[in-house]
C-alpha cells in the first residue's frame, strides 16, 4: 500500500482569487477533501468527480483530524480544508496533534499557507497592518477567559496593531465591549478602528471608525476588527499604520510635533496616577503640574479647591477677568503666549516697576511686596500667580483681610525654605477664593505658570489634548 498523505490547505476568506495556486492544485490532486460543510461552496467546481468529500458541520475539528488520519492511513492523499490561513485558528495544529495521537508519524504532512481573514480585511481598509502586529481570538471555549484578559491587556500596552478573531457569538455577547474597556485605558480614543464582515465574500461589508465610537452590537460571529496602533490615523476613507519612512504623521494634521509629544506624556502620566478617579479639572491641573515637575509627589501635595479650574476658564473666556499678576517675570514667562493672545488676557509683573522699586526702598519690603500692594491698587480682582516670593503671598494676603484685594483666584507655589508654607497657610482661610497651594516647600515659577496654563487650555481637558500653544 502506498504511503498516504495529508495536506492541510488553507483556502482564504472566500473568494476564489484570493484562493492561491498551491492550495487550488492541492485540492485538484487529492483523493479525500475534509472540512467544515460550509467551505466546500467556495471549491466545489475545482475538486475532482472521483474525490470523496467529508464535510461536517461546525466544531467538529477533532473528528475531521481522525477522518484525515484514517484515510491517509488507508494510502490516500487526503486534504483537510480551513478557511483563510490553514495555522492561524485553523485545522493545521490538531492534524500535527493527532498524528501523534494515532501513532501515525508516518504519515507525511504538508501546510499550504492561505490569505488570512485579517490580511483579507487590512486590504480593503487600506494598510493597517504595516507594523507590529498580534492576533487574539475572543473564544473561550479553549482558553480561560482570564488569560484571554491578559492578552488584551499586554497588546493593549504594548501598542500592537491588534487583529481581533471570533469577536461574538449567541453566547458570548459581553467579551468585546471588555475588550475595548481595556483598550481605552491605554489607546486614545480617536484610534482607528475597523471591521470587516464576511471578508472576500458577497455578504462583504467594510466600516471604518475610531475606538471611542466603535459599537460592539454592529460586530457578529462572521467579522474580523483591526485595532490601530499610537502611530494609526485615518486618511479619508483609509486606514493607515506607518512604518516611519516618511516621519512620524500624525493622528490629527493640526497637532503639531511639541503638541504629540505633550499629548503622549500626559497619557502616560494618566497611566502611573495612582488615584485616576479625580474630577476632571483637578485632574488636569494635576496632570500639568506632574508633566512640569516629573514629580509624582504632586499627587500628595497639590490642593486645588474643587471647580477651581472651572471656574476660573469660564470668567477668563467670559471676559470676567482680564488680567494675571505674577509675583515675579519668570512666572510671567512660563505662561503660553498663544493662549493669552487667543483669550485677551494681560499678564502683568510689577518686580521691575520703578513705582515699587521706590516703595521698596521707603518701606523697607521686598520688591515682590511692594509689587504686590501696586498690582492690588490697580487690579484687585485678578488671578494672582506666585512661585518664587513667599513675602509676596503674604503681603497678598494681609491685602485681602484689609478688603484691598479681591482676587478671582490664587496660585500659591512659592519655593524655599524661610517663611515658604506659612505662607501657604495663610491662604487657605480664603475659602470663597478658588485656590491652587503647592503644600510644604517644593514649588518654583515653572510650576506656577503650568498651572495657569491649565486653566487656559481647560477646554482641552476632556479629549485629554493639551498644548495646542506650544
Amino acid at each position: 500500500m502506498s504511503k498516504g498523505k495529508i495536506i492541510v490547505a488553507g483556502i482564504g476568506p472566500g473568494s476564489r482569487e484570493d484562493i492561491t495556486p498551491a492550495a487550488l492544485s492541492a485540492i485538484r490532486q487529492s483523493d479525500v477533501i475534509i472540512g467544515y460543510n460550509y467551505y466546500f461552496q467556495f471549491i466545489q467546481d475545482i475538486v475532482r468527480p472521483d474525490a470523496q468529500c467529508i464535510d461536517t458541520g461546525m466544531k467538529r475539528e477533532k473528528a475531521r483530524a481522525e477522518e484525515a488520519c484514517k484515510h491517509a492511513l488507508e494510502g490516500k492523499t487526503v486534504t483537510v480544508i480551513s478557511s483563510g490561513d490553514a495555522g492561524i485558528y485553523g485545522m493545521a495544529p490538531l492534524i500535527y496533534e493527532m498524528s501523534v495521537k494515532q501513532e501515525a508519524s508516518q504519515l507525511e504532512i504538508e501546510v499550504v499557507p492561505g490569505i488570512s481573514a485579517f490580511q483579507k480585511a487590512a486590504s480593503l481598509l487600506g494598510a493597517p497592518i504595516g507594523h507590529d502586529l498580534c492576533i487574539i481570538s475572543l473564544s473561550d471555549l479553549m482558553t480561560p477567559w482570564e488569560r484571554i484578559e491578559k492578552r488584551i491587556r499586554a497588546a493593549a500596552i504594548g501598542d500592537f496593531v491588534t487583529a481581533v478573531y471570533n469577536p461574538k457569538s449567541e453566547g458570548r455577547y459581553w467579551q468585546l465591549y471588555r475588550l475595548k474597556e481595556l483598550f481605552l485605558e491605554e489607546r486614545d480614543p480617536t484610534t482607528p478602528v475597523g471591521y470587516v464582515r464576511q471578508a472576500g465574500r458577497e455578504e462583504q461589508v467594510v466600516n471604518l471608525t475610531t475606538l471611542g465610537e466603535f459599537d460592539p452590537e454592529q460586530v457578529d460571529m462572521f467579522t474580523v476588527i483591526l485595532i490601530g496602533n499610537s502611530q494609526s490615523y485615518i486618511s479619508g476613507d483609509k486606514f493607515i499604520t506607518p512604518r516611519g519612512y516618511y516621519g512620524e504623521i500624525k493622528m490629527n494634521k493640526d497637532v503639531g510635533i511639541g503638541q504629540d509629544i505633550m499629548i503622549r506624556s500626559f497619557r502616560t502620566i494618566e497611566k502611573e496616577l495612582k488615584n485616576k478617579e479625580i474630577p476632571l479639572d483637578k485632574k488636569w491641573a494635576l496632570l500639568h503640574a506632574i508633566h512640569t515637575t516629573a514629580d509624582f509627589d504632586m499627587e500628595n501635595i497639590l490642593r486645588v479647591d474643587d471647580n477651581a479650574v472651572a471656574s476660573l476658564y469660564k470668567q477668563f473666556s467670559q471676559g470676567e477677568v482680564r488680567t494675571i499678576i505674577t509675583d515675579v517675570t519668570m512666572a510671567a514667562s512660563g505662561i503660553r503666549k498663544g493662549a493669552l493672545q487667543r483669550m485677551g488676557i494681560e499678564v502683568k509683573c510689577y518686580l521691575q516697576d520703578e513705582r515699587a522699586i521706590a516703595l521698596a526702598a521707603e518701606k523697607g519690603i521686598t520688591r515682590t511686596q511692594a509689587g504686590i500692594r501696586l498690582a492690588a491698587s490697580e487690579h484687585p480682582d485678578a488671578l494672582y500667580v506666585f512661585g518664587n516670593a513667599p513675602t509676596a503671598l503674604i503681603e497678598l494676603c494681609d491685602l485681602i483681610r484689609k478688603g484691598k484685594a479681591t482676587p478671582a483666584g490664587i496660585i500659591a507655589a512659592p519655593v524655599g525654605f524661610v517663611h515658604v508654607q506659612e505662607s501657604k497657610h495663610m491662604v487657605k482661610p480664603f475659602v470663597s477664593i478658588p485656590k491652587f497651594i503647592v503644600e510644604g516647600r517644593k514649588g518654583g515659577s515653572n510650576l506656577a505658570a503650568t498651572l495657569v496654563n491649565a486653566i487656559l487650555c481647560y477646554n482641552d481637558a476632556e479629549q485629554l489634548k493639551p498644548g495646542r500653544d506650544v
